[in-house]
């Protein structure tokens, strides 16, 4: 791993991820979640902040050791038990049916299998249990696809993986989580190829 993907880069997720649209969008979003909650792409913790008080845990996993760093910041500011892991969304080291919800936001974008990812928490997540997710992707509207299908390459590299075209709400039904609330839209201002998302709710 080069120096842009251990230095700059999580300096530059981090910095996006701070801006007011997006923890205006974190605030309203990740108080839903309750119980045991596994956050898929903790990060730099942009989401610790806002969840409710009375979480019996929290455990973040994400695959940057830079990141995760820079989340430890938080956990002294938690009202709750929280533990930050290095690990991949793909394969998770927890037992089946370990949590009451499982929290996605900006992450489906960047991790190597959707899918995979997915599925793993389906397994993780108990009967019942639920997936809240946030996530960019690909627009319903022609010409904005066409614009993220040409960017995505170029994209990509700069971005730590990020793909622009992936249709989150199909991954999650594909998945075998059924979808009981969802919104789309662009909910953040900027070019439409990147600001697409899906904001929804998934059972198990």
């Amino acid at each position: 791993m080069g120096f842009y993907a251990r230095r700059v880069l999580p300096r530059l997720i981090n910095h996006a991820m701070q801006q007011p649209p997006i923890r205006r969008l974190r605030e309203a979003f990740v108080g839903a979640a309750e119980g045991r909650v596994l956050e898929l792409g903790v990060g730099a913790g942009g989401n610790l902040p806002f969840y409710r008080r009375d979480l019996e845990l929290l455990i973040g996993i994400d695959p940057s050791p830079e990141l995760l760093e820079r989340a430890r910041k938080h956990v002294p500011w938690t009202h709750f038990p929280v533990r930050l892991e290095e690990g991949s969304a793909e394969e998770l080291p927890f037992e089946d049916q370990t949590f009451d919800c499982v929290v996605t936001t900006w992450t489906l974008c960047s991790v190597r299998d959707p899918a995979r990812a997915l599925t793993e928490a389906r397994r993780v997540l108990r009967p019942g249990g639920r997936l809240l997710f946030l996530e960019h992707g690909r627009s319903p509207e022609a010409g904005v696809e066409r614009w993220q299908r040409r960017i995505e390459p170029f994209w990509r590299p700069l971005a730590g993986g990020c793909h622009l075209t992936r249709p989150v709400d199909r991954l999650v039904e594909e998945a075998g989580l059924i979808t009981r609330d969802l919104e789309t839209g662009h909910f953040v201002r900027g070019p439409k190829p990147f600001t697409f998302h899906y904001r929804g709710i998934a059972a198990r």
